[in-house]
């Protein structure tokens, strides 16, 4: 199965970018009080940081009369994240900051009840990619190597990653399959917590999204090996990509907001116009590139299709590690 950058971009249809802020647009519904900014995943990883930055960007700006406030709910792989939500009494002050659990937790636990075709389409601020990372003291440099000692480990080498059945275990899981390895995979509430671990070496290795392993490894602590992208990216541009080595795989965490079930149509464009004037920033945009992500603006009817397509690909994936 391809899931890859251009499959992404492929949902997103044409998207130009206007240099246009609309700051100045009057709007017939506002918040009225402060915004529950709820996150999929624990503190210190991807989605985490995305939605502190978001935080930062809208109150320098001024662009809300109320503030986001961030309020992680990682548990269950995301599970404790989409029940706040679907169960909320105030949708319309409330968001939800997603990764691709959005997708899998509601397929691997279907005693939740969640439906996210019921779930309000926001923003999709990017697509966030994979790379293999190492401790430097296991004196690992190539993925080849990183194999062999995975090998030489017998069932004995520990990986971490963001919850079970999600984003990080499915590539490990295919690592697995398409290698012929044995992982002990152990699951985390969040990327921070997983490139922490890494970094102390309580877990051999990780696929940590670049921003998540970013700080150590400008430390020197650890070392990426392979990165799960269409292109090599430009932190770590010395570093092949699984595709040229030989196997057409990749694959990418959305960066996405969206609202809670039975959000006013009011409210829903207000946070679309808020996110939108967010995603078309300096700001935004240069983080975007410092931390590897890859730009993907889609408006609401594009998101609806995605969200389609990607729980189509997500089945297929479950399938294939057994879940």
């Amino acid at each position: 199965m391809k899931n890859t950058k251009r499959a992404f971009l492929g949902m997103a249809g044409v998207a130009v970018m206007s240099a246009t802020l609309f700051s100045g647009v009057a709007h017939a519904w506002e918040p009225k009080k402060p915004i529950d900014f709820v996150i999929m995943a624990g503190a210190g990883g991807g989605a985490d940081q995305i939605a502190r930055f978001i935080q930062s960007v809208a109150e320098k700006k001024k662009m809300t009369p109320r503030p986001l406030i961030p309020n992680n709910k990682g548990g269950g792989s995301g599970a404790e994240a989409l029940i706040a939500l679907n169960g909320t009494n105030d949708p319309d002050h409330t968001i939800l900051v997603t990764l691709n659990s959005f997708f899998t937790t509601p397929l691997r636990q279907e005693n939740l009840g969640i439906d996210i075709s019921t779930f309000t389409p926001v923003a999709m601020m990017g697509v966030d990619p994979f790379v293999l990372w190492v401790h430097k003291d296991r004196g690992i440099n190539t993925f080849e190597q990183w194999q062999e000692a995975v090998r030489e480990a017998d069932g004995g080498w520990v990986m971490g990653g963001t919850g079970k059945g999600q984003e990080d275990s499915l590539v490990t899981t295919w690592l697995e399959q398409n290698y012929d390895l044995k992982i002990k995979y152990i699951p985390y509430k969040g990327g921070g917590a997983v490139a922490k671990d890494l970094a102390g070496q309580q877990i051999m290795s990780s696929v940590n999204n670049p921003s998540e392993a970013k700080g150590f490894y400008e430390n020197g602590d650890v070392v990426p090996l392979v990165s799960f992208s269409d292109e090599r990216l430009p932190l770590i541009a010395d570093v092949p990509t699984v595709k040229e080595l030989g196997k057409e795989f990749s694959y990418y965490n959305q960066r996405a907001v969206v609202g809670a079930p039975g959000m006013s149509d009011e409210a829903a464009a207000y946070y679309q116009d808020l996110f939108k004037q967010i995603y078309e920033t300096e700001e935004w945009q240069g983080y975007m590139a410092s931390e590897s992500l890859s730009p993907l603006w889609m408006g609401a009817d594009e998101q609806k299709a995605y969200w389609a397509t990607q729980v189509e690909r997500h089945k297929e994936l479950l399938s294939k590690m057994g879940e």
